[in-house]
Order: C-alpha cells, then structure tokens, then sequence
C-alpha cells in the first residue's frame, strides 16, 4: 500500500489497527523511512513503550509531527535524514572534537 509504504509529505494519516504489539514494531521499523512516527492508544505507558522502540527520528503519542520546534533536536532516521537540525545537537553536527594530550609538567 504506497501511502504506508512510501514517504509521504501531505495531509494524510494512514490509520492500521493491529493486535499484536511486536508486529506493529516489526512492521514500522522494516520501512527503509524513519522521519516521524505517530502512536494512537488509550494507554500512554504502552503508548511510550511502543514509541520508543521506533526508528524515526521523532515518534508522538496521541498526536502527528505539528512543525518543527527550536529547542528540540530534528533528524530523520534511515533514508529519512543526513543529520540533526535545531537544538544543541544541531549545533554539534557543525563541530568536530579534538582531544589534547600533553605531558604533565614536572615542577
């Protein structure tokens, strides 16, 4: 089913109602996409739990990716992303980190 199967940029929100929550994982994290990801449920724990377990680069719970926020990370996983936008984070993508090490002064 393309609109499930491929990445998608509009509004449109396929709804597949499963039983067993290890298929929902399986299923989500075979996609070669990870940029958002959305989990509907009564029960917030089980919600979070099954959330957390995603590969995307941002999951909601009870709710769909509403724009970007400053203050938070952005990145997509998979053939969704090429690095982090916003945030600290964001900032690091643009750093490199060099250790030094020197000898310890004798005096």
């Amino acid at each position: 089913m393309a609109v499930v199967d491929e990445e998608q940029f509009g509004p449109v929100i396929p709804i597949i109602a499963y039983d067993d929550l290890d298929a929902v994982v399986e299923r989500v994290n075979a996609s070669p996409f990870g940029l958002t990801a959305s989990v509907w449920s009564t029960d917030l724990d089980t919600a979070a739990r099954v959330a957390a377990q995603l590969d995307a680069g941002q999951a909601t719970i009870n709710a769909h990716a509403n724009g970007l926020r400053p203050y938070l990370p952005f990145s997509g996983h998979k053939d969704s992303g090429i690095g982090v936008e916003n945030a600290l984070e964001g900032l690091a993508e643009y750093t490199s980190t060099t250790v030094l090490i020197y000898p310890k002064p004798t005096n």
